[in-house]
């Protein structure tokens, strides 16, 4: 186990979001956008993902190729809720629903790995990211260059002055993609 203070991992986050924060609305993304279906793949494959609950059920099944890790301090406490899901059982302490693990905090899936070097991804929902960002050494943002006024979800505003553009990618709005977007990465800067 890895003490606290010592990080054997680069943790990121990788969402999509829209000009002004949107990321969802009714546990919906507010697009699809196959190329970014198609870079969230690429860039999480073999990699552990955190996401929170209401994610994982809006996903529907375990991502393929990586480590699922679901946080829910509510279905671990709640036996009732326990029991909706299927096939759960208990393992080290942890709670296991089908090809996924299930933790009380971020605090808690970030303690159970154990082996390094590993990228670990945020992928969501909107409370996972308030409470990972400011921990994050990575962002993966796909900029969607479109404004969502009734969405219900939004990600947390970045500070730039803790974060340094290292790769940016712009697609044009065509017969291809119904809107414009990029992909930024930035690193976090580090004093």
């Amino acid at each position: 186990m890895n003490k606290p203070g010592e990080k054997k991992y680069t943790l990121s986050v990788i969402v999509a979001v829209a000009e002004n924060g949107a990321i969802g609305k009714e546990n919906r993304l507010l697009w699809h956008i196959s190329e970014d279906l198609k870079y969230f793949k690429r860039t999480t494959q073999g990699c552990p993902v955190i996401m929170g609950h209401k994610t994982w059920l809006s996903i529907g099944k375990p991502l393929p190729g990586r480590r699922n890790m679901v946080l829910s301090r509510s279905l671990i406490k709640s036996q009732e809720a326990i029991h909706e899901i299927s096939n759960l059982e208990i393992h080290d302490n942890r709670h296991i629903i089908p090809g996924a693990e299930l933790y009380a905090s971020l605090e808690d899936a970030l303690t159970d790995i154990h082996t390094s070097p590993y990228e670990i991804f945020i992928i969501g929902g909107g409370e996972v990211y308030r409470q990972a960002l400011p921990l994050a050494d990575k962002l993966y943002l796909t900029k969607v260059h479109l404004t969502v006024n009734d969405a219900d979800t939004f990600f947390p505003e970045i500070d730039p002055a803790q974060w340094k553009e290292v790769f940016r990618e712009f697609h044009q709005q065509g017969e291809r993609f119904e809107h414009p977007f990029e992909f930024i990465v930035y690193e976090r800067v580090r004093n």
